[in-house]
């Protein structure tokens, strides 16, 4: 019976003090955003290929936005006939 009274003066290094509010929401936060990257990026070998991938296609579309109003009475939307 001598055995057990040292396991049970341990049992208070064992507790696990859990952190405040505001901590704990901040590692919820970057989990949640964790899972949310990795769910995305599943079975992609190289993410940030992909990433820039993404964005020169975004400002692709911008200067093609712009060109276009820019262009104005061209009416062929930055399209030009060249005869050689």
């Amino acid at each position: 019976m001598g055995m057990c009274l040292p396991c049970l003066g341990g049992a208070a290094d064992d507790v696990v003090v859990t952190p405040d509010p505001d901590a704990r929401r901040r590692q919820l936060a970057e989990a949640a955003e964790k899972r949310q990257k990795e769910t995305t990026y599943r079975g992609v070998k190289n993410p940030e290929a992909v990433e820039r991938k993404k964005k020169k296609q975004e400002e692709m579309e911008k200067q093609e936005m712009t060109g276009s109003v820019s262009g104005g009475g061209g009416g062929g939307g930055g399209l030009r006939w060249q005869v050689g």
